[in-house]
């Protein structure tokens, strides 16, 4: 098979352009033996979301000492030496508050390597540059305090998968504010294969907000170009203020029940959070290793042709961690006259207490573009649970 009939065959994929694999492209590489799963267990097509796909957890856990990077070596034998026990999940068990564990992961990944044609048994895959992928954590994970790191094999970096990676994937697991029920099968974290690289320059950023509005103010209005503070990506900031009396944050509690990732709309708020209520100073101090929920200031959205992913502001201090989870699938926010929808925070004060105000620069936002526009978008026939949010805490609370 050589190129010329590659192009002239429909079902293969020819990627050209760099960015971010769309869901059509991603149910390919499944199809194509690229994205592979545990016999008995496949790939169903509704873990595919815009610009990613869900990872689900395997049948057991282990219970290490520590975290762990393989480095040099596989995670299986990192593993073999850091056991204390191990849990079989295929009926449930309970992963206790602040102990970490490593999960094999249903799925397996098998990229290919540069620029070369890859014949499979549905087709061939044609690509002009590695394919590479990144994991986070998904949004219902971070806003329970689920604190979760894809490991691969012979790594040296959490979350980034290198070209070429052929073999199985690990999640380390630490519930940090609840001891949390899982089964095999859930949905931790996500991942995104990417085609080369392509981050929007600030240039872009700014240009694409002009066609396209990307940012918003608190009543949905599209924000003045010169409005927005770029730098290495997209700065927001976080929102304390409102009608005094109003919730504008929350705070975990301290020794609470379990929460079983299985039941949704089922946990009453109070049991497990503190409410935050706007005051008139417009500022409060995190107490330390305490976890909040706040929401930010700006309303975005993220236009169909460009997935998005929310990084820390590096303040310097390495005392304010901002965020768990960080993607943000296309079509987030809706059209322009949805007005976009807010961004909400996890987030903890490490080792002293740190003063927030409202108004202050939390964190920002990078975009890339899509290799081809997905199918389909956040929101439009889809489980999605954050469209059009404002503050919301995860799917397991009642509203």
């Amino acid at each position: 098979m050589n190129r010329k009939t590659v192009k002239n065959r429909d079902h293969d994929l020819v990627i050209r352009t760099r960015g971010i694999l769309p869901i059509q492209e991603l149910k390919k590489l499944r199809d194509f033996g690229f994205l592979k799963s545990e016999e008995g267990y496949p790939i169903h097509n509704d873990q595919f979301q815009p610009n990613s796909m869900d990872l689900r957890l395997g049948t057991v856990a282990y219970r290490v000492r520590c975290s762990f990077l393989p480095e040099n070596e596989t995670v299986e034998s990192k593993v073999e030496r850091l056991t204390q026990h191990t849990l079989d999940i295929r009926d449930g068990a309970v992963l206790e508050q602040n102990c970490t564990y490593l999960i094999p992961l249903l799925e397996q990944l098998h990229l290919p390597m540069t620029g070369r044609m890859i014949s499979a048994a549905d087709g061939a895959l044609v690509t002009e540059e590695p394919l590479t992928a990144k994991a986070n954590p998904k949004s219902s994970t971070g806003r329970l305090d689920i604190f979760t790191r894809l490991i691969t094999d012979f790594s040296h970096r959490f979350e980034e998968i290198t070209a070429g990676y052929q073999g199985k994937l690990y999640l380390e697991v630490v519930p940090k504010s609840f001891p949390i029920r899982v089964k095999t099968g859930q949905r931790l974290n996500q991942l995104r294969v990417r085609h080369g690289q392509a981050l929007l320059s600030d240039q872009d950023i700014l240009h694409t907000h002009l066609q396209d509005p990307i940012l918003f103010d608190e009543r949905g209005k599209p924000l003045p170009v010169d409005a927005l503070n770029v730098k290495d990506g997209l700065f927001m900031r976080v929102s304390l203020q409102a009608p005094e009396g109003d919730v504008v944050g929350y705070k975990a509690k301290k020794h609470r029940d379990l929460i079983d990732l299985q039941k949704t709309d089922h946990y009453h708020v109070h049991e497990f959070w503190d409410p935050i209520y706007a005051r008139k100073d417009d500022y409060m101090i995190l107490e330390p290793e305490a976890f909040y929920i706040f929401a930010s200031k700006e309303r975005c959205r993220i236009p169909r042709p460009l997935a998005a992913e929310m990084v820390p502001y590096d303040t310097g201090s390495g005392e304010l961690r901002t965020h768990y989870a960080g993607f943000f699938d296309s079509g987030f926010g809706g059209n322009v006259r949805d007005g976009g929808a807010k961004a909400v925070l996890e987030v903890r004060s490490h080792d002293v207490p740190f003063l927030v105000e409202d108004g202050q620069t939390f964190f920002r936002m990078v975009f890339e573009p899509n290799t081809r526009l997905p199918d389909r978008v956040y929101g439009k026939g889809l489980k999605s649970n954050y469209q059009g949010q404002a503050l919301k805490l995860g799917k397991h609370f009642k509203d």
